[in-house]
């Protein structure tokens, strides 16, 4: 188990609050499931929690969103 757990981590869950600068791995690296979609993503640095990154809305891809953001972008980029 991770040393900073809490109980009511544990509980309730991580709220992922404290996360990292965002990443954007090279081209030709291996990429994290959570940086497949946009390129860059961040982690929480409680639980080590990867979330993809949206650099234009500034803000971690919400849920609900991320399989309509994968194809809204594959579009865009002229990838289909």
């Amino acid at each position: 188990m991770h040393a900073n757990l809490h109980l009511t981590d544990i509980l309730f869950g991580c709220w992922h609050r404290r996360l990292s600068f965002p990443f954007s791995p090279k081209p030709g690296r291996a990429r994290p499931a959570a940086a497949q979609q946009t390129g860059t993503y961040v982690v929480c640095l409680k639980c080590g929690k990867e979330f993809p990154f949206d650099w234009q809305e500034l803000r971690i891809v919400p849920q609900q969103a991320r399989s309509a953001y994968t194809s809204h972008v594959v579009e865009a980029r002229g990838h289909i």
